[in-house]
């Protein structure tokens, strides 16, 4: 992605908790035309001595688990909060409307996992992300049912050999830091995260 110096997340810490604080991430692959071929999906972030994992799956049917085995190279994005700003919050009128956002772009190289504990130590880990009072449930089942349902899924491990992590907040413009902070802190739930990581990088406008 487009990456301006001003922009690149300092803190590997942030890609980190961004990643795991908003985990709905779209998985892109190329297709046999040479263009992109998208799955949305939630992953599990797994930090290892050797580097970072994200683990998923998709639906047997889906094309793109043919194209993780073709091709096992791919990239996965994810969104964090994100939000428009107006020109207003400049001291000067000769300025234009921007929107900021943090984002995380991983390239990942593709291990499909095809075991019945691989896929079970997966599901579980999405299980327990997103709804631990199922687990007991999912348990339950017997090892039958989930046998067949995992016969459902291609599951895969995606080892992260490449990571940007944008955090744009018009770094660049502190003159707009303290009006931008007042605007976003008034707004919508993904306005008000912004301005929780204005304060947490110190851009506040005090002091300027």
């Amino acid at each position: 992605m487009y990456l301006p110096p001003q922009f690149v997340a300092k803190d590997p810490a942030i890609a980190r908790e961004l990643i795991r604080a908003h985990p709905f991430a779209s998985l892109i692959s190329t297709d046999d035309e040479g263009l992109p071929f998208v799955t949305h999906l939630p992953l599990h972030l797994l930090e290892e001595e050797s580097g970072l994992v994200l683990l998923g799956h998709v639906a047997r049917p889906n094309p793109h688990a043919k194209l993780l085995r073709e091709r096992p190279k791919a990239v996965v994005t994810f969104m964090g909060p994100h939000a428009y700003m107006t020109p207003r919050v400049y001291p000067d009128l000769a300025r234009v409307p921007t929107w900021n956002y943090l984002a995380v772009h991983c390239t990942v190289q593709v291990s499909t996992l095809d075991g019945f504990d691989d896929k079970d130590r997966l599901l579980k880990h999405l299980i327990h992300d997103h709804d631990p009072a199922y687990a007991d449930q999912w348990r339950g089942l017997g090892e039958d049912y989930q046998h067949k349902m995992m016969q459902g899924i291609v599951a895969f491990e995606l080892r992260v050999t490449d990571l940007q992590c944008k955090v744009k907040l018009n770094q660049h413009r502190p003159e707009s830091h303290a009006a931008m902070l007042s605007a976003y802190a008034q707004g919508n739930g993904d306005e008000q995260a912004l301005a929780g990581w204005m304060r947490r990088l110190g851009l506040t406008g005090q002091g300027a």
